[in-house]
């Protein structure tokens, strides 16, 4: 079982930048691949990023696609979503997953779940 923590979630403006970081632990993050989803208030978990062990092969959700960027350090164990272009639709609690399965892009998938870190954009 591996711990997620996420930060890096904050308050800004529509068509602002946020990165969020995910800090992997307990076993190698190279084991895993990584994927964020995010909820909204009052709707559905919905996968946003998934990115393979190796951070060779990235999958993203088309209301993302062109504006936001999943990566992944294995030394240092800690993926990353950056988020540019924000948009006020993007407000929601972000979570980072792991699975030790490839491909992984649904709930389903992911068995280690961190805390979520919110994200909030105004217009």
């Amino acid at each position: 079982q591996v711990q997620l923590v996420e930060s890096g979630g904050g308050w800004v403006q529509a068509g602002a930048s946020l990165r969020l970081s995910c800090a992997l632990s307990g076993q190698p993050a190279s084991d895993y691949s990584m994927a964020w989803f995010r909820r909204a208030p009052g709707k559905e978990r919905e996968f946003v990023a998934a990115i393979n062990w190796n951070g060779g092969i990235t999958y993203y959700a088309d209301s993302v696609k062109g504006r936001f960027t999943i990566s992944r350090d294995n030394d240092k164990s800690t993926g990353f979503l950056q988020m540019n272009n924000l948009k006020p639709e993007d407000t929601a609690a972000y979570y980072c997953a792991a699975s030790g399965e490839w491909p992984a892009l649904s709930n389903a998938d992911f068995g280690s779940w961190g805390q979520g870190t919110q994200v909030t954009v105004s217009s």
